[in-house]
């Protein structure tokens, strides 16, 4: 059974907008950070953002800065990624990730949901 379950991509034309979502089943949500990481066609697997226990220190890649939030909801165990101005480049599977550390979150996350793809058009 998947712990952490990604909702909302697809297909968007450049500058356009999508939000991801993230549920995580379970009641332990809050003892995680949670975040993003993509993968592009070709690509290594890499960090996106992340977002602290209770949501009040966000971390982001340098290319998104910007471009994308994200935010988390406890009472509702989810984590949403708003992405906005989005590029061809940003075309990648993204993964929703948890880790209870701020270190582990951002590089080498325990916990992985099997993602969700957003193709952005030119």
């Amino acid at each position: 059974q998947a712990w952490l379950t990604e909702s909302g991509g697809g297909l968007v034309q450049a500058g356009g907008s999508l939000t991801l979502s993230c549920v995580a089943s379970g009641s332990a949500f809050s003892d995680f950070v949670v975040g993003w990481f993509r993968q592009c066609p070709g690509k290594e697997r890499e960090f996106v953002a992340s977002v602290n226990w209770i949501g009040s220190t966000t971390y982001y890649v340098d290319s998104v800065k910007g471009r994308f939030a994200i935010s988390r909801d406890n009472a509702k165990s989810t984590v949403y990624l708003q992405m906005n101005r989005l590029k061809p480049e940003d075309t990648a599977i993204y993964y929703c990730v948890a880790d209870r550390s701020l270190s582990g979150a951002s590089a080498n996350p325990d916990y992985w949901g099997q993602g969700t793809q957003v193709t952005v058009s030119s």
